[in-house]
């Protein structure tokens, strides 16, 4: 859940660095991006190559890649919807993955691995049982809606807040 929100805060700080305006890639409720949340749970499944940092940013990239392929080939075979495309940018394959956005996986999986993880750890450890089955409860159905949602009218901005 964590990285499903750094990966909005992520997103976010993107598009204001590019210019371009936030479209929501998440929960309908929840600021959390499950594609974000899913792929660090990849790269932390690295843990046995971390003396290498080589190997932690090609792996790292591959795992993320991995996981934003998957993901996307689920959101638009299971509930036709498409949340991101990338053709046109190097090394694209379908407009789900491509060259760039594998690249910058690899990058964050180092800050992922050696410092960020590591620090955030033991915190996570320190929440009680009751606030974590709270948090499961909460996302979960949050999750449940949004799927149900886009199943439904497979259209991506029925997740969107409308600004008046």
């Amino acid at each position: 859940m964590i990285y499903s929100f750094f990966g909005f805060l992520l997103e976010v700080s993107y598009a204001r660095i590019t210019g371009g305006y936030p479209e929501r890639k998440c929960l309908l409720v929840l600021p959390l991006c499950p594609v974000y949340g899913l792929g660090a749970c990849a790269i932390l499944l690295l843990a046995p190559v971390k003396g290498f940092p080589p190997a932690v940013f090609l792996l790292g990239g591959l795992a993320a890649t991995a996981v934003e392929y998957g993901v996307s080939l689920f959101y638009e075979k299971a509930l036709k919807v498409s949340f991101w495309d990338y053709r046109g940018l190097p090394g694209s394959i379908h407009g789900r993955i491509c060259m760039p956005f594998s690249l910058a996986w690899g990058v964050l999986a180092l800050p992922l691995i050696y410092w960020v993880h590591p620090a955030l750890a033991p915190l996570v450890q320190a929440i009680p049982g009751p606030v974590s089955l709270s948090a499961v409860t909460a996302v979960g159905a949050d999750s449940l809606i949004s799927l149900a949602l886009l199943a439904q009218t497979h259209d991506r901005s029925c997740l969107e807040w409308r600004r008046s």
